[in-house]
């Protein structure tokens, strides 16, 4: 083991990843941006009844410290000493997953609701016959917190818990209730849980819930009084890059929890989206993409959501984004491999759809639970077009990875039409960018150079440089971590990519309202 004054590899600082289908943890090298080691673990999701997507905080909890516990293991393998060599650590979740749990006992009142969880279309409803005037506007809320009224949200969960799990509504009663997204959990729990835990959260995950006003950045008493949830549940709303509390886990004891944002913000500063006018898409279970807009925020007339970005430090000033969120992406080749059995897993996508010389002019939208941006259509369903006789399994598997490209082209107007200045280049990071030819199918179908880092594990990194930033061990702004990049430049013509978009907006009017009771 390396001496307490030296260190092998210079000052670490940790992140914790907390995606929907995997936990991860790992350690970079600050400044350098290089990981040192890392563990992963594959998360279980539970589906009690369809539309309805759950997951076992305490199994997201024992898993994240499983993996914290293998990657220090490693560090030390190698001949790093964890207690002197990390610095800080820094954590990225899945946003809007919505836990509560009771504050005495430290134990979840219920399984987590997942972000794409649709079991709150009815809380919804609901909630639409309380806007003034009857208009049922979904929108009612947008000037206060940049969202639309959508299952997809934090508090129409919140609000769903209290109103049909007995446990929670009396939890809330007897004040002993606490609420939060999954940071605010593995951050409470981090940091000494019932003994102390800290109960915060970060302006970017505050800002996806639906209560925090995202002009001042605290909660507003009117989305408050609109979604019935009282104050004393909810978690304090901090910067993104600042030190919460010491870390009491046993493997990480003593060392500053400093970076907190949600996976999609987090990857946006992973990327070096740090100035207006830049843009990434991450391509994972869903496809997000961020636009920066820096310190003004631009209010969407165009189907995408204003969110807070980040906050680096609680003096500094907020920046904000415009996204635009996929529900399916990834997920639609897991429906592929486990319902229809056309592959065997997503690694086998590429092959499977350069079976084909073309996409045989099929079009799929998967839209099994919903489209989310820029259409907020919770009643569209998934439809395959364009179906003939000579119609393969690689002309479905091809339209699956095509049905994301599509879904970005649809954000990308809508952005532009927003923003008023047309991207230059998108940058994409997410473990489907490893599908080099579906990249190649992105740039033809947006008109843009797509730029893929060498480097792919942007949204952990975006967290680290937060926490090592908070600790004086990162100077984000002035030190470079632009690896170099592989660039896939639009190889059709704009004729070409207008008829087959064309195609796909036809496709798109098949699947939107198709729930509707006749």
């Amino acid at each position: 083991m390396a001496s307490s004054g030296t260190k092998k590899f210079g000052d670490l600082v940790g992140s914790i990843d907390e995606g929907t289908s995997s936990a991860r943890f790992l350690l970079f090298s600050a400044e350098k941006a290089e990981v040192v080691c890392f563990h992963q673990k594959e998360l279980r999701l539970i589906c009690p009844q369809e539309g309805w997507v759950e997951q076992d905080p305490n199994e997201i909890l024992s898993v994240v410290y499983e993996c914290i516990e293998r990657t220090v293991e490693k560090l030390i393998e190698l001949g790093g000493n964890p207690q002197n060599d990390i610095v800080a650590i820094g954590v990225t979740n899945q946003r809007e997953t919505t836990i509560v749990w009771d504050r005495t006992t430290g134990e979840p009142l219920y399984n987590a609701i997942v972000w794409q969880d649709m079991r709150t279309s009815s809380t919804v409803d609901q909630l639409l016959e309380m806007v003034p005037n009857k208009t049922k506007n979904k929108n009612y809320l947008k000037p206060l917190c940049g969202l639309p009224l959508s299952p997809y949200f934090s508090a129409v969960k919140l609000r769903w818990l209290i109103d049909n799990v007995p446990k929670v509504k009396a939890a809330v009663r007897s004040g002993n209730c606490l609420f939060g997204t999954v940071d605010t959990w593995l951050m409470w729990n981090l940091t000494g849980g019932v003994d102390g835990g800290v109960h915060v959260t970060d302006v970017s995950n505050a800002s996806r819930t639906m209560l925090m006003n995202i002009e001042t950045l605290k909660y507003d008493k009117t989305l408050m009084k609109f979604f019935d949830v009282p104050m004393e549940i909810l978690p304090e709303i901090r910067s993104s890059s600042e030190v919460y509390g010491l870390i009491k886990f046993h493997a990480l004891k003593n060392i500053p929890l400093a970076g907190c944002l949600g996976d999609q913000q987090s990857a946006l500063v992973g990327q070096e989206c740090l100035t207006r006018g830049r843009a990434k898409a991450t391509y994972g279970t869903g496809c997000f993409l961020l636009y920066n807009t820096g310190t003004a925020k631009i209010d969407s007339y165009h189907g995408l959501i204003s969110t807070v970005a980040y906050q680096m430090g609680p003096d500094a000033l907020p920046v904000y984004a415009l996204e635009g969120s996929v529900a399916v992406a990834g997920a639609a080749l897991g429906w592929l491999r486990d319902n229809l059995n056309l592959i065997g897993g997503a690694s086998e996508s590429e092959t499977a759809a350069l079976e084909v010389e073309n996409n045989g002019d099929v079009y799929f939208v998967p839209a099994f639970s919903g489209l989310y941006a820029p259409y907020w259509d919770p009643e569209a369903r998934g439809v395959i077009c364009g179906i003939t006789e000579d119609t393969q399994r690689g002309h479905i598997v091809r339209a699956a990875l095509e049905a994301v490209c599509f879904q970005v082209r649809d954000i990308l107007d809508a952005m532009n039409n927003d923003s008023g200045t047309p991207l230059q280049k998108l940058k994409v990071d997410g473990g489907m960018t490893a599908n080099t030819t579906m990249m190649q199918w992105q740039a033809d179908l947006i008109g843009l150079d797509v730029l893929r880092p060498k480097f792919v594990e942007t949204t952990a990194l975006g967290a680290a440089m937060a926490a090592g930033r908070a600790v004086g061990k990162w100077d984000i702004e002035n030190v470079s971590v632009e690896s170099n990049s592989t660039v896939f430049k639009p190889a059709i013509s704009e004729n070409e990519r207008d008829v087959r978009y064309k195609r796909w907006k036809m496709a798109i009017e098949r699947a939107v309202g198709w729930d509707k009771c006749p």
